[in-house]
């Protein structure tokens, strides 16, 4: 694992907020919105939702509707999330507020990040002071006066966090550069299953804890870096480069949904991808993919040994809580090798989260 390289990321144009429009159910909108397609389980835990205080408005946040919310981006349902969003905005702005209210107002710890939108971050010092006083009529009547568009940014942002716990630290990044979406290369293996040959998977061969499933797929090696946001804010950067013969560009392709990326604004953040850090020794320990049930289903890299991180960069770390993983690169030696690989197209990037252990 080196640590000693530092780059910048060019920055782009106009920017714009990315919203992936890809649905991962077939429910309709309408149907979605009025919660009779199918319900997400589990119900998600309100405990910090209900301790945001009371506008005294006259206008009560709906629960269930939150609650419904919530679920559904846990689940990346994506058109009952969108469905219920919109209905939040138009009809139930005090149910956005209590939303967000419990991500920014304190009563979760939490602060907007680096990539949080202006609107959020500009209206999570009026949720303190809502916590700190017990009454939030300010600060749920600054977002029924808001824009559209500003409710939907501050929704966005906050739902991220639910999305991932009751909430836990999350962020959503701006997308400043839009690319053609990708599509996932198509299993090899399919060829043989459609020849009617009989295909094993690791699954089936049920192995259980003898072997490391690890060992037996592509591996890669990290290089710590650093980089800047297009809007000036310092960020930690790990670039993959292949340790085995079998990685590269094709493997990450196929077990991943990264964007291809050229070094201009900023990929999509996918809070399912983790960059494990252990506090106690201030170590990486490994770069994993979790699936809906909250366990490993891919893991890209795991440390071999424990290598503390240098101080400054395990601050940057603490910081965002997010880390831009770039890769692979065929040589971790070669300085150009990153703009290279960029510049021919052969680069895939992700915002994942940093996951304290």
């Amino acid at each position: 694992m080196r640590k000693d390289e530092n780059t910048v990321v060019k920055k782009h144009g106009k920017k714009q907020r990315a919203r992936r429009k890809a649905a991962r159910s077939g429910a309709s909108y309408t149907s979605a919105a009025a919660g009779t397609s199918h319900v997400h389980q589990p119900q998600p835990d309100l405990a910090a939702y209900d301790a945001w205080p009371d506008s005294g408005l006259g206008l009560p946040a709906d629960r269930d509707l939150a609650a419904r919310l919530i679920a559904a981006a846990r689940a990346s349902c994506q058109p009952c999330q969108e469905s219920l969003a919109e209905q939040a905005r138009r009809v139930s702005r005090p149910t956005v507020a209590a939303l967000a209210g419990a991500v920014y107002s304190g009563l979760a710890g939490l602060r907007p990040g680096a990539f949080a939108s202006p609107t959020t971050r500009g209206w999570a010092p009026h949720a303190r002071e809502a916590a700190a006083r017990g009454d939030s009529t300010d600060a749920t009547g600054r977002v029924i006066m808001m824009e559209d568009e500003q409710v939907r940014d501050l929704l966005e942002d906050a739902l991220d966090h639910w999305a991932m716990g009751a909430p836990l630290p999350a962020g959503l990044v701006e997308k400043l550069a839009e690319a053609p979406p990708r599509q996932r290369p198509a299993d090899p293996m399919d060829a043989f299953r459609e020849a009617g040959i009989k295909v094993f998977t690791l699954d089936d061969l049920d192995l259980g804890d003898d072997v490391d499933a690890y060992y037996l797929a592509p591996t890669y090696g990290v290089t710590l870096m650093k980089t800047n946001t297009p809007d000036g804010q310092p960020m930690p950067m790990l670039v993959l480069y292949p340790e085995t013969e079998d990685a590269g560009i094709e493997d990450l392709e196929a077990r991943t949904d990264w964007e291809h990326w050229g070094l201009h604004g900023m990929p999509d953040m996918a809070s399912q991808w983790r960059v494990r850090a252990r506090i106690a020794d201030r170590s990486l320990r490994g770069l994993v993919h979790v699936g809906p049930d909250g366990e490993t289903d891919i893991e890209l890299w795991r440390a071999a040994e424990t290598v503390s991180l240098p101080a400054q960069w395990w601050d940057l770390l603490d910081r965002a809580q997010h880390v831009l993983v770039v890769g692979p690169v065929k040589s971790p030696e070669d300085p150009g090798a990153l703009a290279a690989a960029g510049d021919a197209g052969e680069l895939l990037a992700v915002v994942a989260r940093v996951t304290f252990v």
